[in-house]
């Protein structure tokens, strides 16, 4: 005991945020005038504070192990001080248990899996979502095109960014591969006038877009299907697809597969935008120091990560080709933290919304996740790309002036036009 007990005041010293713990007993470490203040309710979740095991501290707040008081900000920063190795080098597994994963990245993805997943995420609260999101709800990574820009209008310079890197034009059939609560979907149909089709396996969103498409006047052109992306129609194809935060939950075993089925969608000469998060590095699939395991129980069961250098292996393999690959990483650290602040400041109306001993637990769980991210991304821990993609290139010679049939032009200044 008194061991643990030095070794935690060594640790809080060192730390770059001023930290307080109050122990079981009413017994107080660190100093009074701290920043950031843990009450522990058992001495496990002091031993956790002590290895460093920042996501087993994370489930002990969810579980009302311990109580956290003080800015996200500050929080993030004395985690970050706990940290006994860099989270990329701690999500490293030997190589038994990456044979072990992959088998249970087989089992976890069918159809079935998938959507029970999906559902436990997505169809948690339309109202929860809300309150920190913008008003469009776009769930993804917001590219501040300028650095003054609120998230609202961030969002919609990332929706307007893929439109642009896709080259829509009036007419042409778009796809969009978990389309959230249609963001993107309609963006494309209001803006550039495409066909557009999108599809998810949540409920609650499948309900919510196709709603809006009905008061805006859509259905024409516009539609939101319920299904499983290996599960579309192949028999006539898509001009130009995109896929937003979707495909971290195709599991690593499946992405060649995924790759591949969005081939057969993609007519020859289209576009697809790919724009996921990818592992900060190559051999692990989640973050270490249990952070990953955190993320895995609270917010996304099933999801998993891998490098770029992965992304484009599996689409290579799949039968597409890159032809423009962007880092957006800083963009989504301003975007979580935008995120963060606004649920940060609408605590209140978080736990009414989510009522109940499980619903404090999932505002607990998100609180931490937003802003635990947030640093992530800041530290490059993870990443995020967005990879424009064509059909393998069949034609031989000079593509330069734009061969019939090929939407790619080799030169970037289509997209600021």
């Amino acid at each position: 005991m008194n061991a643990l007990l030095s070794h935690a005041e060594r640790q809080l010293a060192a730390l770059p945020v001023p930290v307080q713990i109050t122990l079981p007993d009413g017994g107080r470490l660190g100093p009074d005038s701290a920043k950031v203040r843990f009450t522990t309710k058992t001495l496990r979740s002091l031993s956790h504070l002590v290895r460093g095991r920042v996501g087993e501290l994370g489930a002990d707040y969810v579980e009302g192990r311990i109580d956290i008081e003080g800015t996200m900000r500050d929080v993030m920063a004395a985690a970050a001080g706990m940290l006994h190795e860099s989270p990329i080098t701690g999500g490293n597994r030997n190589w038994f248990s990456a044979v072990g994963k992959r088998g249970v990245s087989i089992i976890r993805h069918t159809r079935e899996h998938d959507a029970r997943q999906i559902e436990f995420h997505y169809d948690l609260s339309e109202a929860f979502y809300a309150l920190w999101q913008d008003p469009r709800r776009v769930y993804s990574c917001a590219y501040y095109r300028e650095s003054g820009m609120t998230l609202a209008q961030a969002q919609e310079a990332k929706l307007d960014h893929i439109c642009r890197k896709l080259d829509l034009k009036p007419g042409e059939r778009f796809l969009d591969i978990g389309a959230g609560w249609g963001g993107l979907l309609l963006w494309a149909a209001e803006h550039y006038g495409v066909d557009a089709t999108g599809i998810t396996l949540s409920r609650n969103q499948y309900a919510h877009v196709t709603r809006l498409i009905e008061e805006k006047g859509l259905s024409g052109r516009v539609r939101m299907l319920l299904v499983d992306y290996r599960d579309l129609d192949e028999s006539r194809s898509f001009d130009k697809i995109a896929s937003v935060g979707m495909f971290e939950h195709v599991g690593q075993v499946y992405l060649k597969s995924y790759f591949a089925k969005i081939r057969r969608l993609l007519r020859p000469g289209g576009l697809v935008l790919n724009h996921g998060i990818t592992a900060g590095g190559t051999t692990n699939s989640q973050l270490g120091s249990g952070m990953g395991d955190f993320i895995e129980k609270y917010i996304f069961p099933g999801g998993e990560l891998v490098h770029a250098s992965r992304v484009l292996e599996s689409l290579s393999d799949g039968g597409l080709e890159a032809v423009d690959l962007e880092n957006l990483r800083p963009h989504y650290a301003r975007t979580l933290w935008a995120w963060s602040d606004n649920l940060e400041a609408r605590l209140d109306d978080a736990y009414r919304i989510l009522e109940g001993s499980r619903g404090a637990k999932a505002v607990r769980a998100y609180r931490l996740y937003l802003a635990g991210c947030a640093m992530a991304f800041e530290r490059g821990w993870i990443s995020l790309q967005q990879v424009l993609c064509q059909v393998q290139a069949s034609v031989k010679g000079d593509e330069l002036d734009g061969p019939p049939g090929q939407a790619y032009p080799f030169r970037r200044d289509y997209m600021y036009r």
